[in-house]
């Protein structure tokens, strides 16, 4: 009887087998890795490109914040220039007033002793003070001839007169036209007192007032 000896043929076999699974998992483990390191490849590039992104958008917003500082820088500008240049406007004015300024209150008192004028009024203004007080009101067929004035001066916008007249009523109708003026303001008569004119040897009545000029 022959006998045939199979194990050495069977280990060949499992050895084979054992390394053909070995190779298999090499293969399995290295294609996971390959998938992995490809998956971080991709995840890198992702996140690189909103690396990238996010820095443009970084970029962006700190030139429009520059451009947006200098806007503000500018507009500072323009007003810093505004200002300034109302501050001339108002310097002139008040130069030109200061010129002006007495001219005008002397104009008004030519005005307010001139034969059938009086003083500077809006109408609308004198048409409602006839209606609530007529006796308020000044007289327009006042014959200024019983009044004259003897000394103006003016400081810082404070006016004092000086004059005579015929009569009382003569001094309350000027002192009523004063008042009523838009050129004048807070006017304030001093206690009369009687005079004597030398040449027509008339009795008089000598006034005084104050008031602040309007300009």
């Amino acid at each position: 009887m022959i006998r045939v000896n199979l194990l050495p043929g069977k280990r060949e076999a499992q050895k084979r087998s054992a390394a053909a699974e070995g190779q298999s998992w090499v293969l399995l483990v290295a294609a996971f890795l390959v998938v992995e390191l490809v998956a971080l490849f991709i995840a890198y590039r992702v996140k690189n490109k909103d690396l990238v992104d996010l820095k443009n958008k970084n970029q962006a917003i700190e030139a429009d914040s520059e451009q947006i500082k200098k806007q503000i820088s500018d507009h500072e500008k323009i007003k810093a220039d505004l200002k300034e240049l109302r501050d001339r406007e108002d310097a002139i004015m008040k130069l030109q007033s200061a010129r002006t300024g007495p001219t005008n209150a002397m104009l008004e008192l030519t005005r307010i002793l001139s034969p059938g004028r009086g003083p500077t009024i809006e109408r609308d203004k004198l048409e409602q003070l006839r209606r609530d007080n007529p006796l308020a009101v000044f007289n327009a067929n006042w014959d200024t001839k019983r009044l004259w004035l003897s000394n103006y001066s003016e400081a810082d916008r404070v006016v004092k007169i000086t004059g005579f007249a015929r009569d009382g009523e003569d001094v309350s109708e000027f002192l009523r036209r004063m008042s009523l003026s838009d050129y004048f303001n807070d006017v304030q008569l001093l206690p009369a007192q009687k005079a004597l004119d030398p040449e027509t040897k008339l009795e008089l009545v000598k006034f005084q007032l104050s008031a602040k000029a309007r300009y």
